[in-house]
């Protein structure tokens, strides 16, 4: 899909829906993603994806959890590291840029384009996790029951 880049670039990601968004990544080649998340397009599906985990909260599967996650999402080719917190209590979920002075309980570093196939359902967690693309550190076990936690679309 050769043109798969334009086609992000002129994209309006708050009018994408989450199984438009996963088809859309499923699609796309790694090397056009990379080529895309660079400057301002990055911090833009960042902020949206990270806007929208607030929406896919699933609070029913959270019982009393109350933690911090903290999500460091390496950028490629020079870009800076994305560092969002999810913070679980009380049956909410409420997300933020950057790290606050909170301890967070697990923590998942990984690239952008490692990000993306995770939160669209496109990329498996063990998979990741055993093949090094996702690190953890922190409650491995908080960290293996985070899609229970969220609506993840499936393309």
């Amino acid at each position: 899909m050769a043109d798969a880049v334009p086609d992000l670039a002129s994209l309006d990601f708050a009018s994408v829906t989450p199984q438009e968004f996963a088809v859309l990544v499923k699609r796309t080649p790694a090397k056009e993603l990379a080529a895309f998340l660079r400057g301002e397009p990055r911090a833009r599906v960042l902020a949206e994806v990270f806007g929208r985990m607030e929406r896919q909260f699933r609070p029913e599967n959270a019982g009393s959890l109350d933690t911090v996650i903290r999500w460091r999402i390496t950028g490629a080719d020079g870009e800076p590291e994305a560092v969002y917190e999810t913070a679980i209590s009380g049956g909410r979920c409420t997300v933020r840029e950057g790290a606050s002075d909170a301890e967070p309980r697990v923590t998942l570093t990984m690239t952008d384009t490692e990000f993306l196939r995770l939160v669209s359902g496109n990329g498996n967690p063990v998979t990741m996790f055993m093949t090094r693309k996702l690190k953890v550190s922190g409650d491995i076990g908080l960290a293996s029951g985070l899609t229970r936690l969220f609506d993840i679309p499936k393309a």
